[in-house]
Protein backbone atom coordinates (compact mmCIF):
# COMPACT_ATOMS: atom_id res chain seq x y z
CA UNK A 1 0.00 0.00 0.00
CA UNK A 2 1.09 3.26 -1.14
CA UNK A 3 1.11 5.71 1.45
CA UNK A 4 1.95 9.57 0.63
CA UNK A 5 1.08 13.16 1.52
CA UNK A 6 -0.08 16.30 -0.61
CA UNK A 7 1.65 19.83 1.12
CA UNK A 8 -1.78 21.25 1.67
CA UNK A 9 -0.75 20.70 5.43
CA UNK A 10 2.29 23.12 4.95
CA UNK A 11 0.75 26.36 3.09
CA UNK A 12 0.78 29.85 5.09
CA UNK A 13 3.46 28.00 7.59
CA UNK A 14 6.25 25.35 6.40
CA UNK A 15 6.68 27.12 2.99
CA UNK A 16 10.08 27.07 2.62
CA UNK A 17 11.09 23.55 0.68
CA UNK A 18 13.49 22.45 3.19
CA UNK A 19 11.57 23.12 6.01
CA UNK A 20 8.66 20.96 4.29
CA UNK A 21 10.85 18.35 3.28
CA UNK A 22 12.33 17.75 6.51
CA UNK A 23 8.86 17.49 8.37
CA UNK A 24 7.69 15.07 5.80
CA UNK A 25 10.23 12.92 5.95
CA UNK A 26 12.30 12.99 9.52
CA UNK A 27 8.60 14.16 11.75
CA UNK A 28 6.23 12.43 9.43
CA UNK A 29 8.21 9.39 8.18
CA UNK A 30 6.79 10.10 4.70
CA UNK A 31 8.37 9.88 1.43
CA UNK A 32 5.67 10.03 -1.36
CA UNK A 33 4.91 13.31 -1.75
CA UNK A 34 2.05 15.31 -3.79
CA UNK A 35 3.45 18.88 -4.52
CA UNK A 36 0.64 21.58 -4.46
CA UNK A 37 0.28 24.69 -6.45
CA UNK A 38 -0.59 26.71 -3.64
CA UNK A 39 2.79 26.66 -2.54
CA UNK A 40 4.02 27.90 -6.04
CA UNK A 41 1.35 29.64 -8.24
CA UNK A 42 2.04 29.01 -11.99
CA UNK A 43 1.21 32.25 -12.93
CA UNK A 44 4.38 33.81 -11.25
CA UNK A 45 7.01 34.52 -13.41
CA UNK A 46 9.23 32.33 -15.02
CA UNK A 47 12.56 33.23 -13.18
CA UNK A 48 10.68 33.32 -10.45
CA UNK A 49 9.38 29.91 -11.01
CA UNK A 50 12.77 28.52 -12.13
CA UNK A 51 14.26 29.52 -8.88
CA UNK A 52 11.71 28.06 -6.72
CA UNK A 53 10.89 24.72 -8.31
CA UNK A 54 15.16 24.12 -8.35
CA UNK A 55 14.57 24.66 -4.89
CA UNK A 56 11.84 22.05 -4.33
CA UNK A 57 13.96 19.88 -6.89
CA UNK A 58 17.06 19.91 -3.93
CA UNK A 59 15.35 19.72 -0.95
CA UNK A 60 13.03 16.64 -2.56
CA UNK A 61 16.56 15.03 -3.45
CA UNK A 62 18.51 15.53 0.13
CA UNK A 63 15.53 14.18 1.99
CA UNK A 64 15.17 11.53 -0.40
CA UNK A 65 11.62 12.20 -1.28
CA UNK A 66 9.63 11.26 -4.31
CA UNK A 67 7.41 14.01 -5.95
CA UNK A 68 4.76 11.92 -7.60
CA UNK A 69 2.57 14.39 -8.76
CA UNK A 70 1.59 18.43 -8.20
CA UNK A 71 -2.15 19.16 -7.83
CA UNK A 72 -4.01 22.46 -8.21
CA UNK A 73 -4.63 23.40 -4.38
CA UNK A 74 -7.35 25.08 -2.90
CA UNK A 75 -7.00 28.36 -4.01
CA UNK A 76 -7.16 27.46 -7.76
CA UNK A 77 -10.43 25.69 -6.94
CA UNK A 78 -11.94 28.81 -6.20
CA UNK A 79 -12.10 30.11 -9.93
CA UNK A 80 -14.47 27.82 -12.73
CA UNK A 81 -11.89 27.04 -14.44
CA UNK A 82 -12.31 24.83 -17.39
CA UNK A 83 -16.18 25.30 -17.17
CA UNK A 84 -16.11 28.98 -17.15
CA UNK A 85 -19.59 30.91 -18.69
CA UNK A 86 -16.72 33.16 -20.52
CA UNK A 87 -14.65 31.82 -23.38
CA UNK A 88 -12.01 34.00 -21.86
CA UNK A 89 -11.96 32.86 -18.67
CA UNK A 90 -11.93 28.58 -19.94
CA UNK A 91 -8.74 30.24 -22.44
CA UNK A 92 -7.11 31.44 -18.91
CA UNK A 93 -7.55 28.47 -17.31
CA UNK A 94 -6.16 26.67 -20.19
CA UNK A 95 -3.05 28.60 -19.35
CA UNK A 96 -2.93 28.14 -16.47
CA UNK A 97 -2.90 24.53 -16.37
CA UNK A 98 -0.35 24.18 -18.97
CA UNK A 99 1.81 26.68 -16.75
CA UNK A 100 0.99 24.12 -13.88
CA UNK A 101 2.42 21.28 -16.55
CA UNK A 102 5.58 23.06 -16.90
CA UNK A 103 6.32 23.45 -13.00
CA UNK A 104 5.10 20.26 -12.18
CA UNK A 105 7.90 18.65 -14.62
CA UNK A 106 10.33 21.08 -13.08
CA UNK A 107 9.72 19.88 -9.68
CA UNK A 108 9.89 16.12 -11.01
CA UNK A 109 6.80 15.00 -10.58
CA UNK A 110 5.26 12.42 -12.97
CA UNK A 111 1.68 13.68 -13.59
CA UNK A 112 -0.21 16.90 -12.48
CA UNK A 113 -4.03 17.36 -12.31
CA UNK A 114 -7.20 18.68 -10.18
CA UNK A 115 -10.60 19.52 -10.17
CA UNK A 116 -11.58 20.93 -13.78
CA UNK A 117 -14.00 23.86 -12.75
CA UNK A 118 -17.40 24.08 -12.26
CA UNK A 119 -19.97 25.28 -14.14
CA UNK A 120 -22.19 29.35 -12.95
CA UNK A 121 -25.90 27.79 -11.34
CA UNK A 122 -26.99 29.72 -15.06
CA UNK A 123 -25.13 27.57 -17.50
CA UNK A 124 -26.00 24.63 -15.55
CA UNK A 125 -29.30 25.51 -15.24
CA UNK A 126 -30.22 25.57 -19.07
CA UNK A 127 -29.47 22.23 -20.21
CA UNK A 128 -28.19 23.89 -23.73
CA UNK A 129 -25.32 25.49 -22.26
CA UNK A 130 -24.49 22.38 -20.09
CA UNK A 131 -24.38 19.99 -22.47
CA UNK A 132 -22.10 22.99 -24.57
CA UNK A 133 -19.59 23.42 -21.52
CA UNK A 134 -19.51 19.50 -21.14
CA UNK A 135 -18.30 19.14 -24.67
CA UNK A 136 -16.22 22.41 -24.45
CA UNK A 137 -14.58 20.31 -21.10
CA UNK A 138 -13.62 17.61 -23.32
CA UNK A 139 -11.80 19.62 -25.85
CA UNK A 140 -10.06 21.23 -23.44
CA UNK A 141 -8.95 17.75 -21.92
CA UNK A 142 -7.59 16.74 -24.95
CA UNK A 143 -5.59 19.90 -25.57
CA UNK A 144 -4.15 19.81 -22.22
CA UNK A 145 -3.06 15.87 -22.81
CA UNK A 146 -0.86 17.58 -25.54
CA UNK A 147 0.75 19.83 -23.32
CA UNK A 148 0.96 17.53 -20.26
CA UNK A 149 2.81 15.26 -23.02
CA UNK A 150 5.39 18.06 -24.34
CA UNK A 151 6.08 18.94 -20.56
CA UNK A 152 7.44 15.19 -20.20
CA UNK A 153 4.48 14.37 -17.89
CA UNK A 154 2.64 10.91 -18.37
CA UNK A 155 -0.81 11.19 -16.90
CA UNK A 156 -3.28 13.82 -16.05
CA UNK A 157 -5.02 13.42 -12.82
CA UNK A 158 -8.65 14.61 -12.50
CA UNK A 159 -10.83 15.38 -9.13
CA UNK A 160 -13.94 13.69 -8.73
CA UNK A 161 -15.98 16.81 -6.72
CA UNK A 162 -19.17 16.73 -4.47
CA UNK A 163 -20.63 18.95 -6.60
CA UNK A 164 -23.21 18.51 -9.27
CA UNK A 165 -22.07 21.53 -11.60
CA UNK A 166 -18.23 20.10 -11.39
CA UNK A 167 -17.34 17.43 -13.90
CA UNK A 168 -17.17 14.54 -12.80
CA UNK A 169 -19.49 14.48 -9.74
CA UNK A 170 -20.64 10.73 -9.79
CA UNK A 171 -19.02 7.04 -10.40
CA UNK A 172 -21.47 6.85 -13.64
CA UNK A 173 -20.62 10.54 -15.04
CA UNK A 174 -17.38 9.69 -14.09
CA UNK A 175 -17.10 6.44 -16.35
CA UNK A 176 -19.30 8.43 -19.71
CA UNK A 177 -15.97 11.27 -19.19
CA UNK A 178 -13.69 9.20 -19.62
CA UNK A 179 -15.13 6.85 -22.52
CA UNK A 180 -16.11 9.92 -24.25
CA UNK A 181 -11.90 10.90 -24.18
CA UNK A 182 -11.32 7.66 -25.39
CA UNK A 183 -8.89 8.07 -28.47
CA UNK A 184 -8.52 11.68 -28.00
CA UNK A 185 -5.58 12.33 -25.06
CA UNK A 186 -1.76 12.19 -25.96
CA UNK A 187 -1.41 11.10 -22.13
CA UNK A 188 -3.22 8.59 -20.08
CA UNK A 189 -6.20 10.56 -17.94
CA UNK A 190 -6.80 8.94 -14.59
CA UNK A 191 -9.37 9.77 -11.69
CA UNK A 192 -8.47 11.13 -8.15
CA UNK A 193 -10.62 9.89 -5.49
CA UNK A 194 -10.89 11.87 -2.32
CA UNK A 195 -12.96 9.80 0.05
CA UNK A 196 -14.92 13.38 1.53
CA UNK A 197 -15.91 14.12 -1.90
CA UNK A 198 -17.38 10.25 -2.39
CA UNK A 199 -18.83 9.81 0.62
CA UNK A 200 -20.70 13.22 0.93
CA UNK A 201 -23.96 12.07 2.40
CA UNK A 202 -26.14 15.98 1.57
CA UNK A 203 -25.72 15.30 -2.10
CA UNK A 204 -24.72 10.88 -2.21
CA UNK A 205 -27.96 10.03 0.37
CA UNK A 206 -27.05 7.84 3.70
CA UNK A 207 -25.92 4.79 2.01
CA UNK A 208 -22.59 6.53 0.40
CA UNK A 209 -20.04 3.66 0.17
CA UNK A 210 -16.57 3.64 -0.93
CA UNK A 211 -16.92 -0.03 -2.70
CA UNK A 212 -19.06 1.58 -5.41
CA UNK A 213 -16.44 3.71 -6.45
CA UNK A 214 -13.42 1.39 -6.20
CA UNK A 215 -15.75 -1.18 -8.25
CA UNK A 216 -17.01 1.03 -10.07
CA UNK A 217 -14.02 3.36 -11.16
CA UNK A 218 -11.61 0.45 -10.96
CA UNK A 219 -7.79 0.73 -12.35
CA UNK A 220 -9.12 3.93 -13.74
CA UNK A 221 -8.59 5.74 -10.28
CA UNK A 222 -4.66 7.06 -10.37
CA UNK A 223 -4.49 8.55 -6.64
CA UNK A 224 -6.93 8.71 -3.89
CA UNK A 225 -7.26 11.90 -0.55
CA UNK A 226 -7.36 10.72 2.87
CA UNK A 227 -8.87 13.06 4.85
CA UNK A 228 -10.67 12.42 8.11
CA UNK A 229 -14.78 13.88 7.85
CA UNK A 230 -18.50 13.48 9.33
CA UNK A 231 -19.70 12.57 6.11
CA UNK A 232 -21.48 15.98 5.99
CA UNK A 233 -18.59 18.58 5.02
CA UNK A 234 -15.86 18.25 2.95
CA UNK A 235 -14.17 18.34 6.28
CA UNK A 236 -10.30 17.45 5.54
CA UNK A 237 -9.72 16.73 9.01
CA UNK A 238 -7.21 15.07 10.61
CA UNK A 239 -6.84 12.46 13.41
CA UNK A 240 -7.92 12.28 16.36
CA UNK A 241 -11.02 14.50 16.01
CA UNK A 242 -13.70 13.95 17.96
CA UNK A 243 -16.16 15.14 14.83
CA UNK A 244 -14.78 12.17 12.34
CA UNK A 245 -16.15 9.09 11.36
CA UNK A 246 -13.58 8.14 8.61
CA UNK A 247 -12.39 4.25 9.61
CA UNK A 248 -9.21 4.45 7.54
CA UNK A 249 -8.38 0.64 8.28
CA UNK A 250 -11.92 -0.41 6.22
CA UNK A 251 -10.82 1.54 3.71
CA UNK A 252 -7.52 -0.12 3.12
CA UNK A 253 -9.22 -3.17 3.13
CA UNK A 254 -11.39 -2.36 0.76
CA UNK A 255 -8.62 -0.71 -1.86
CA UNK A 256 -6.96 -4.13 -1.36
CA UNK A 257 -10.30 -6.18 -1.73
CA UNK A 258 -11.13 -4.09 -5.11
CA UNK A 259 -7.24 -5.08 -6.32
CA UNK A 260 -6.09 -1.10 -6.10
CA UNK A 261 -3.24 -1.76 -3.35
CA UNK A 262 -0.70 0.16 -5.84
CA UNK A 263 -2.78 2.88 -6.48
CA UNK A 264 -1.31 5.88 -4.07
CA UNK A 265 -2.76 7.55 -1.25
CA UNK A 266 -2.25 10.81 -0.18
CA UNK A 267 -2.88 12.58 3.09
CA UNK A 268 -4.82 15.99 2.16
CA UNK A 269 -5.79 17.80 5.52
CA UNK A 270 -6.49 21.75 5.51
CA UNK A 271 -6.04 23.66 8.45
CA UNK A 272 -7.41 26.87 9.24
CA UNK A 273 -5.44 29.76 8.90
CA UNK A 274 -5.76 30.88 12.39
CA UNK A 275 -4.70 27.75 13.97
CA UNK A 276 -1.60 28.14 15.76
CA UNK A 277 0.97 26.18 14.60
CA UNK A 278 1.96 23.52 17.08
CA UNK A 279 -1.30 22.28 16.70
CA UNK A 280 -1.15 21.71 13.00
CA UNK A 281 2.21 20.49 13.52
CA UNK A 282 1.01 17.85 16.16
CA UNK A 283 -2.12 16.68 14.73
CA UNK A 284 -0.34 16.36 10.81
CA UNK A 285 1.96 14.52 12.73
CA UNK A 286 -0.97 11.99 14.63
CA UNK A 287 -2.32 12.20 11.28
CA UNK A 288 0.36 10.52 9.38
CA UNK A 289 0.66 7.78 12.91
CA UNK A 290 -2.51 6.80 12.08
CA UNK A 291 -2.10 6.54 8.28
CA UNK A 292 0.89 4.68 8.38
CA UNK A 293 -0.72 2.18 11.22
CA UNK A 294 -4.40 1.87 9.50
CA UNK A 295 -3.60 2.35 5.81
CA UNK A 296 -0.31 1.32 4.96
CA UNK A 297 -0.31 -1.15 8.09
CA UNK A 298 3.19 -0.58 9.42
CA UNK A 299 4.82 -0.79 12.69
CA UNK A 300 5.05 2.77 14.09
CA UNK A 301 6.49 3.40 17.35
CA UNK A 302 5.36 6.52 17.88
CA UNK A 303 2.30 7.66 20.98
Amino acid sequence: MKLGINLSFAIKRWVEPPVWARIVRETLGLNLVQFTYDLLDPWWPESVRRTLTAQVRSAASEWDLEIESAFSGLANYCFDGLLHPDKAGREASLEWWKRAFDVAAEVGAKASGGPLGGMSVSDYSDPERRERRYLDLLDAVAELSEAAKAAGLERLQVECTPLAREIPYTVQQSQKFLKDLEGRCAVSVKLLVDIGHALYQPLYGPGARMPEWLNGLGHSIGAFHLQNTDFQSDSHWGWPDSRGLFDVAQFAHGVKTAGLQDVPAFIEIIYPFELADDLALRNITSTAVHCRREFAQEVVNQP
